[in-house]
């Protein structure tokens, strides 16, 4: 099974881009919506007791644990320790399942790929990327984004220009959902094209 990594920076289309995946019948294992299921299950408990005060309603409150690490490195390592054995552990569960299932290409959808050397558990990196200023506006129209929440959040991804230097595929979300399906459908044929010829 081939596994492509796509990420992008906040606010690039990533989320969208990975539905256009699926919407073509390749599966996808969103990291993201692990770590919301996460923060109203396993990691709950954890969580609670390194962060007192982030646990409301039996769930992780995110806008209260982002208060808490978004500014502390060693608060969000903290974090880090807990959530990412968990999150490893429902990827691995994924990829065996889509391999028992005799898939031939699965995504993993991972925001921080290149940033915690997740690259080295794929085949080929596919960046999502859009201009400076169409990414500006799509985050800041966001509800409760700040320029200072989004100086922070830029802070801990790496620059768009590095993650396409290092993209085996590149994107482009800024002329449209329409031109984006064109690009991943693109992506999938030469990947089915490239095994074929093995």
């Amino acid at each position: 099974m081939f596994v492509v990594g796509l990420t992008g920076s906040i606010g690039m289309g990533k989320s969208t881009t990975s539905g256009v995946f699926r919407g073509l019948g390749i599966p996808v294992h969103d990291a993201d919506a692990t770590v919301h299921r996460l923060y109203a299950g396993a990691a709950v408990g954890p969580i609670g007791a390194a962060f007192p005060g982030v646990v409301v309603d039996g769930q992780v409150d995110r806008t209260r644990l982002g208060a808490v690490v978004l500014k502390d490195g060693v608060a969000m390592k903290r974090l880090e320790a807990i959530v990412h054995p968990l999150v490893g552990a429902a990827e691995r569960a994924f990829r065996d399942r889509m391999r028992a299932g005799g898939h031939a290409l699965a995504v993993l959808d991972i925001p921080l790929l290149l940033e915690n050397g997740a690259e080295r558990r794929v085949d080929a990196v596919a960046v999502v990327s859009a201009p400076a200023d169409v990414q500006r506006q799509r985050v800041l129209g966001r509800p409760g984004m700040t320029e200072e929440k989004l100086a922070a959040i830029l802070a801990r991804q790496m620059p768009d220009a590095d993650k396409r230097a290092r993209a085996h595929f590149v994107i482009e979300s800024g002329y449209g959902l329409e031109a984006a399906r064109r690009q991943v459908a693109a992506i999938i044929r030469a990947l089915a094209g490239s095994r074929r010829s093995h």
